[in-house]
């Protein structure tokens, strides 16, 4: 797997033209190494947080009466970044392709989703199935983009990974609970032990700049969730979308919903390991070198 697309290799030798002068140990080091983190970070997050800044900007300056609506713009633009960001390479193919999965995986569920009241699109739109806009499914699909990115940005490996089969089958249970619980038994804590005892004893490890770091992988996808969560609640309150307690006036999106992204971001996570395969900590690494932060 290559760790950064042709662009990406560019402007990473232009960083290390600046940040291999700077201090390596100390307090300066360590700063410097959270910097690196903040921006990967932000890099992989690329695609989502285009999305949620265009959300954001709609919701103050987009004309009530403009004869292209609020969701069809959204929808296009999400396009245009997406087209945009393969023809930069600024994102691989093999990455756009599970990104599309995940779109149509994401976008089958919201038909079904907003059909049952779960939550409802308030605007109008000429670009839409049903009661679902399509810019709805590039949200799933920033997901998506974001753990493709992050894994090959930081170089993921992992200790004690499980079988990918049984990761499948974890995921399909996961689809499958996300419909099935509106006519049957809601199984969603069976499938939070299932994902603790499959990733219990997983590690990932990660290089930032200078060093490898590793955290437990099931607190990794908490804190991916918990963002998601928050990015959520950004966009209720501007009424990209909204759940039925916010129709009156917006309030915090429940807790609860927490859960739901944890298990949804477990399916885009190994729709990615499909792609970028995981590896281990005892498959050769080259020295770091300025293509390898």
């Amino acid at each position: 797997m290559r760790q950064f697309t042709s662009v990406e290799a560019l402007i990473d030798a232009a960083a290390h033209g600046v940040l291999d002068r700077l201090p390596g140990r100390g307090v300066a080091g360590a700063a410097i190494e959270f910097l690196v983190f903040g921006l990967k970070q932000g890099w992989a997050c690329l695609f989502g947080g285009a999305m949620l800044a265009l959300i954001m900007a709609t919701k103050f300056w987009w004309p009530d009466h403009a004869w292209l609506a609020r969701y069809d713009f959204l929808f296009l633009a999400a396009l245009t970044i997406q087209l945009a960001m393969l023809g930069f390479k600024l994102e691989t193919w093999s990455e756009a392709k599970v990104i599309l999965v995940f779109h149509v995986v994401g976008t089958i569920m919201e038909i079904f989703k907003t059909s049952a009241g779960s939550w409802i699109y308030p605007e109008e739109a000429f670009f839409r199935i049903g009661g679902v806009p399509l810019f709805s499914g590039f949200m799933y699909a920033a997901v998506g983009s974001y753990l493709a990115r992050v894994s090959r940005i930081f170089d993921m490996r992992y200790t004690r990974y499980p079988p990918l089969w049984a990761t499948a089958l974890l995921a399909a249970a996961i689809y499958v609970n996300f419909f099935a619980h509106h006519f049957t038994v809601d199984i969603r804590y069976g499938l939070f032990a299932a994902t603790a005892i499959l990733f219990f004893r997983t590690t990932v490890h990660y290089r930032v700049f200078r060093f490898r770091h590793r955290m437990p992988l099931l607190l990794g996808f908490l804190l991916v969730s918990l963002f998601i969560w928050f990015a959520e609640n950004i966009g209720t309150w501007s009424r990209a979308w909204i759940y039925p307690n916010q129709n009156e006036g917006w309030a915090p999106v429940s807790i609860q919903k927490l859960g739901a992204w944890y298990l949804l971001m477990i399916i885009s996570f190994v729709l990615v390991t499909f792609v970028h395969r995981p590896r281990t900590m005892d498959e050769i690494e080259p020295k770091p070198s300025p293509q390898s932060v």
